[in-house]
């Protein structure tokens, strides 16, 4: 639902959630190999290549040279993305609050925790090829 919620504000920034999801990523990782973005969005290097094509052509961002590897070309944020990060992080700040109101104080804390431990978990799932979370597993990540 939320988003929903942050596709249907966001329209009025010309993006969709998968391109601001590309955007704030690389915001905070700006120039890494396309790889290690992929990596982190938790998706096929096929499918961001693809993204990463689309939204070099909409102005959004750039390929620039690795200057380590000249074979290599990095993804690097244009000024119409800068222009707009702002904007993108308040309302997916707005919505978090509109999500979490009404909840104790602490809930939010404790809800990155648990989902964190989720994520773990699966992550050790992905790795494991039998699937199976242990409790030493479980015990090491304590």
């Amino acid at each position: 639902m939320m988003r929903v919620r942050f596709d249907q504000r966001a329209r009025h920034l010309g993006l969709t959630r998968a391109q601001w999801s590309v955007i704030a990523t690389l915001a905070r990782n700006e120039g890494i190999k396309q790889a290690t973005l992929a990596d982190l969005l938790e998706i096929e290097p096929i499918t961001l290549c693809r993204q990463i094509d689309r939204m070099e052509e909409g102005g959004w961002l750039e390929r620039r040279t690795d200057p380590t590897d000249r074979r290599a070309r990095l993804p690097h944020l244009t000024p119409k993305a800068h222009a707009v990060l702002e904007q993108g992080r308040a309302l997916a700040s707005d919505i978090y609050a509109e999500a979490l109101a009404g909840l104790p104080p602490d809930a939010e804390a404790k809800l990155v925790e648990m989902l964190s431990h989720m994520r773990a978990n699966l992550s050790d799932r992905r790795a494991d090829p039998s699937g199976t979370i242990t409790a030493e597993k479980i015990a090491a990540k304590a």
